[in-house]
């Protein structure tokens, strides 16, 4: 899995064979969220708007946004509604304004109840008008906000002035009432264009006052986020929080899955792979804990990131496959002699393997059997926590029976260097694979899988020997 591509037939499987994992995952997420949305009441947002008449160019749109969740806008309007506990820090958070289209500010305000909600909104929008009409200039100095007018009447009555003092002029065409009547005419449009560029220059020019467009409408539903929202967001979070770390997990998993590298990692040779039938494990005294029942109600006791069983063939093909593998020890070891066959504890498809494996090698050595040299072969299950093989006895060698994709290089190293400390050489390795069986033919007695190993000299614990 480390070096494979992930695709959605692994995401796939692991959906398929972890659903009741992440169903509960879900709802968890699901209360979580239930949860956090009782730590978050509900919240209601109402929107005002305000139409700005006149030419506005987009920063000036801007400003005025900012304007009107400006604190003084929003202190005044804390001051005006007067709700006891809130002011103007609070309500700070709970006001935003947009630009809209058509030179429209629309000013919306959120709280806990729809009417809370409406009265903000519209506070806000009428504190924001009168507060913009006193920066426009509307509320200032009586006197200060004549000025500009008085001296357009003055402009007025001077270009009056000037006009009738052409007329009253020489009407002759001598050249000093020409020039008089030039002059005249150069500082009455000088005037008048003096007074057009101060019309300019007035930031109020040209621009009414601002209006607000009738009252905030009552909001009908909660504001984002909904408690339905936090509750799917929070199942969504933890189920895919769940995918992620199982496929991470494989990704980074370090267990040996093809042939070559678990033949370096023990330092012996591949003798072959046999087919095991997949079917449910039998029950073990360790698996009747609380911890072990809860792993069945899970559906974690079952490996994920293994592909699905290939269908095999009949019987007869599985026991060719054992039978070779029992024809190449008698090659290594031409005499009769004894074997131990090393199991990793925990390896149950192993062990079912080893089983098979010691049956055919004792159908080998019955009289009937015309090859009479196979070697006679013991099952011991190793820890690869803390690996340990009993000491050298009549035994003459080691076979390592395993599955693949079940463990790392450190722990095939640590029982081959076992397996030296005892004295025993690692003669080959028999790598089993799980299997979906065919319907069987009849091709001779089928010995029982399960019986043998313990009838090959018995079974020894790697803990206990």
């Amino acid at each position: 899995m480390s070096d494979d591509t992930i695709r959605l037939v692994t995401i796939g499987r692991m959906i398929r064979r972890r659903r009741r994992l992440l169903l509960i995952l879900a709802v968890l997420g699901a209360l979580v969220g239930y949860g956090t949305s009782l730590v978050f009441p509900p919240r209601y947002t109402a929107s005002s708007s305000v139409l700005l008449p006149g030419a506005w160019e987009q920063r000036e749109l801007l400003t005025q946004a900012e304007i009107a969740t400006s604190s003084v806008v929003v202190d005044r309007a804390a001051a005006t509604l007067g709700w006891s506990g809130v002011g103007g820090s609070e309500l700070r958070d709970r006001v935003s304004a947009e630009v809209s289209d058509g030179n429209i500010i629309k000013i919306s305000g959120t709280a806990d109840t729809p009417d809370r909600a409406q009265r903000l909104s519209d506070q806000v929008a009428q504190q924001f008008v009168t507060f913009a009409a006193r920066v426009s200039g509307d509320g200032t100095d009586p006197e200060a906000a004549s000025r500009p007018e008085e001296l357009r009447q003055l402009v007025v009555r001077t270009s009056r002035r000037i006009t009738e003092l052409a007329d009253t002029a020489d009407p002759g065409q001598t050249v000093e009432s020409v020039q008089t009547r030039t002059e005249l005419a150069k500082l009455r449009t000088t005037l008048q264009e003096a007074i057009n560029k101060l019309d300019q220059a007035d930031p109020a020019a040209g621009k009414a006052d601002m209006v607000v467009m009738g009252p905030a409408p009552r909001p009908a539903g909660e504001a984002p986020p909904t408690r339905t929202q936090l509750i799917v967001a929070g199942a969504l979070l933890f189920f895919l929080l769940a995918v992620i770390g199982h496929l991470t997990a494989a990704r980074m998993s370090r267990r040996l899955r093809t042939e070559p590298e678990i033949a370096a990692a023990l330092g012996s040779a591949l003798l072959g792979t046999v087919d095991v039938p997949g079917e449910r494990p039998p029950r073990r005294p360790e698996d009747a804990g609380s911890w072990a029942r809860l792993r069945r109600l899970l559906g974690v006791d079952v490996r994920w990131d293994v592909p699905a069983p290939q269908t095999s063939g009949d019987e007869a093909g599985r026991r060719v496959r054992y039978r070779r593998v029992c024809a190449r020890l008698r090659e290594q070891a031409p005499a009769p002699r004894r074997l131990l066959v090393v199991v990793p504890d925990g390896d149950e498809i192993a062990r079912r393997a080893a089983g098979r494996l010691v049956a055919e090698a004792e159908s080998d050595r019955s009289p009937s059997s015309p090859s009479k040299g196979s070697p006679e072969l013991r099952v011991v299950e190793v820890s690869v926590a803390r690996p340990l093989v009993p000491d050298r006895d009549s035994e003459s060698g080691a076979l390592v029976v395993l599955s693949a994709g079940s463990w790392t290089a450190g722990e095939l190293a640590g029982i081959a260097e076992a397996c030296a400390d005892a004295g025993h050489e690692v003669v080959g390795i028999v790598v089993a694979a799980t299997v979906r069986a065919r319907p069987t033919r009849s091709v001779g007695p089928s010995p029982d899988e399960g019986a043998p190993a313990l009838a090959a000299g018995g079974h020894v614990a790697g803990g206990s020997v």
